[in-house]
């Protein structure tokens, strides 16, 4: 039996054991769900991995120069990738995915039969044990070839250790918002080329049918600023209106869902371009753009606009400013800034600014910066706690809602723009208390 297979058994044992109790037809408590979601993602995690084994061995008995006496031929397939989603009822698009992550991870041979080491061993080690996904895998395999030649072995060689550290625990996009964070880091010369093939696919398209008019709008980082900005500010401010003494049981009371409410927002704002100039209705939104003051003064680097994943060039960077006016911050080497002690409740905007560059939004699920409140860790009125970055966070409603009625703990480590942000479930959720690492260092890999 190959020992890829260990810990994939080990996994099963975990979901057997999980599922004990639902043997009978009883239904799972809380902690076994818990433990069995846990087990199946393990599981699945590691399955992959042997099947990403298994789909470049396939790929390998199929290459071309074996004809028709390719193993996917042989079986009456015209490629690999299609013997592999013919048994596993996935599309061939997944199969190419899973035998490119296999290739990229399975142990080599030289041309006189001598076993090498996996082109990405950090990548491989994470896929065997089960911290990452085949899915993930292949976002890093395609992100690691892609910057090879832009930035170099060496710097690749780097890039594989962090993401194959940083990657686990993660969704996939927040992955994709990390790889494309790193990407600016390693090659800051390619971020406005890039902008410019971004810039050369947007498009809006209009078409009638039903009696409806059909949008769908493609946009580059810079113009989507604007327009993902001021919707948001709409929802929030709809939001906001809500829970302003309304019923929500009142037989006249709002129900709309977000998707209707950003349906209205749109129609709101091509009114308002034709009638008016108000601003009160958008909450105060505005579109931020995060830059270094070296990089802005030298012309270098990239920029970061809040709520947007992909970073922009420097160019842009200086025409949004010229556009739309610059809100200057300073800090020192460590990010300690804007703390105001007891001398005021509320988190003034220069804070609320900090605090993004912190946390890059939501603390906790990484809803965009305009959708959040600064909220104090220790509370103001019942435990004095002070109006200081150390002392305050960005949490969506819903996220603030959880962590105070289900008992978290939030503890910031570091000083101003620099520091972590770690929240700590309640015993219930976790008996150990694990610190769990949230804001902008959890996705971003090169955030100190």
């Amino acid at each position: 039996m190959s020992s890829s297979l260990a810990p994939l058994l080990e996994a099963v044992a975990l979901l057997e054991r999980a599922w004990a109790d639902a043997e009978g037809g009883s239904t799972l408590s809380r902690a076994r769900l818990i433990a069995a979601n846990e087990a199946i993602g393990l599981t699945r995690r590691r399955l992959e991995a042997v099947h990403a084994e298994v789909a470049a061995g396939i790929a390998h008995e199929s290459r071309r120069e074996l004809g028709p006496d390719g193993l996917a031929k042989q079986q009456g397939f015209r490629n690999p990738a299609l013997f592999i989603a013919s048994t596993t009822g996935s599309s061939t698009g997944d199969a190419a995915r899973l035998m490119k992550v296999g290739e990229a991870t399975a142990p080599r041979t030289n041309l006189i039969g001598e076993v090498l080491p996996a082109k990405l061993p950090h990548v491989r080690r994470a896929l065997a044990v089960g911290r990452i996904g085949a899915a993930t895998a292949d976002l890093i395999v395609t992100f690691l070839d892609r910057m090879l030649l832009r930035a170099g072995r060496d710097r690749v060689a780097e890039a594989e250790v962090l993401l194959a550290e940083k990657a686990p625990g993660l969704s996939l996009d927040e992955v994709r918002r990390m790889l494309a964070r790193l990407e600016a880091h390693l090659d800051p010369d390619g971020v406005e080329p890039r902008e410019d093939d971004l810039r050369s696919q947007a498009s809006v398209s209009m078409f009638q049918r039903g009696g409806m008019l059909h949008l769908t709008a493609v946009l580059d980082p810079e113009r989507a600023a604007a327009v993902q900005t001021a919707i948001q500010g709409y929802v929030s401010a709809e939001f906001a209106a809500k829970r302003d003494g309304r019923d929500p049981d009142a037989p006249d009371a709002d129900r709309r869902t977000v998707r209707q409410i950003q349906a209205d927002a749109l129609v709101h704002l091509a009114a308002h371009a034709l009638s008016c100039d108000s601003e009160d209705s958008l909450s105060g939104a505005t579109v931020i753009v995060r830059v270094g003051l070296d990089e802005l003064r030298n012309g270098t680097g990239a920029g970061l606009i809040d709520g947007i994943e992909q970073p922009v060039g420097i160019t842009t960077v200086r025409r949004m400013a010229a556009a739309g006016g610059v809100i200057p911050w300073v800090c020192g080497s460590r990010g300690e800034i804007l703390d105001w002690g007891r001398r005021v409740r509320f988190f003034t905007t220069a804070q609320r600014l900090a605090l993004a560059e912190r946390d890059g939004g939501c603390a906790r699920c990484g809803l965009p910066p305009g959708m959040t409140k600064a909220h104090h860790i220790r509370w103001w009125a019942r435990d004095n706690g002070p109006t200081d970055l150390s002392n305050g966070v960005l949490l969506c409603e819903t996220c603030h809602h959880l962590i105070h009625d289900v008992g978290w703990d939030i503890r910031i480590d570091g000083i101003g723009t620099r520091a972590k942000v770690w929240f700590i479930p309640p015993p219930h959720v976790d008996p150990s208390r694990t610190p769990r690492l949230g804001g902008r260092a959890r996705t971003e890999p090169v955030a100190a």
